[in-house]
């Protein structure tokens, strides 16, 4: 059936489909851009949370080191 559609179909000339061509380009690379761009800003606010986690997990250590008497442990 797809087959019968696109024999009957005509082609388009290439002096008009080279216009839908470069929009259909442009239009991945955009889509592409957008996607590197957003998984770089999930990126940063990954590792900014990380840097916080591995902040509070030192002072949790910490504290609880001077509460059992232990010497400081060295800072990672």
């Amino acid at each position: 059936m797809i087959a019968a559609l696109l024999a009957a179909a005509p082609a388009l000339p290439l002096d008009e489909a080279g216009k839908y061509v470069a929009g259909a380009f442009v239009v991945f690379v955009a889509v592409i851009v957008i996607y590197v761009g957003i998984m770089g800003v999930r990126l940063q606010r990954m590792s900014k949370e990380m840097a916080e986690l591995n902040a509070a997990l030192d002072l949790r250590e910490r504290a609880e080191a001077a509460r059992a008497g232990e010497p400081e442990a060295p800072p990672r």
